[in-house]
């Protein structure tokens, strides 16, 4: 697949650049992004919900009433659950959610997400770029150039631009990343994948065979 590079006035530019057949143009796994989507929102979970049961509540332990001839049902402690302030039953406890997915599991997935932007042609390439201080109002103005503005977009850099990402963080569904953090959850949510010359290299270098 070949794609017009554009600047970040929103102009195409002579260049043009061919997307690796190997990594974008992969069927899709359908499977392999639930589970790598799966793990990275569990990752995600702090899984410090914590509940009192009966021996963690502090109450009297006095039975109420009598067993039998009241003609209602029988109850031994304030702290049961059936009563107003007693304790829950089977309630959530601190625990870890995350688990493990191989490698190569993960690597399907995350090609599968770019080959789905791929086909539905939700790809920008961009001319390699940076600001000499961060400023909001000039990565609103890229993003207004590119006509994506109002879409969630995730652009791409081959390592950490601090200015960029500085500039870009306060703009509400835009967020800029590197290639080695790149995740099938965050490419799929994006509406837009805009990715610049350099990122490309990096992404054949990473999920390339």
């Amino acid at each position: 697949m070949e794609l017009v590079v554009y600047n970040i006035k929103g102009e195409k530019t002579a260049k043009t650049v061919t997307l690796n057949e190997d990594i974008f143009n992969v069927t899709p796994n359908d499977h392999a992004i639930y589970l790598d989507t799966k793990q990275f929102l569990a990752n995600q979970r702090q899984g410090t919900h914590d509940s009192l049961e009966k021996s963690d509540l502090s109450g009297s332990t006095k039975k109420l009433k009598k067993q039998k001839g009241t003609g209602g049902a029988r109850a031994g402690s304030i702290k049961s659950p059936l009563f107003r302030g007693g304790a829950r039953v089977f309630g959530p406890h601190p625990r870890d959610y995350s688990f493990k997915l191989n490698k190569k599991l993960k690597k399907l997935a995350r090609l599968s997400a770019l080959a789905y932007k791929a086909q539905e042609n939700h790809i920008t390439v961009l001319e390699d770029f940076t600001f000499e201080t961060p400023k909001t109002k000039q990565f609103a103005e890229v993003i207004a150039a590119l006509n994506l503005g109002g879409r969630k977009t995730l652009m791409v850099f081959p390592e950490t631009n601090l200015t960029v990402v500085l500039s870009a963080r306060n703009l509400p569904g835009t967020k800029v990343t590197r290639v080695s953090d790149l995740n099938t959850y965050e490419i799929l949510k994006a509406n837009n994948l805009v990715l610049l010359e350099s990122s490309i290299v990096e992404i054949e270098k990473s999920f390339g065979n």
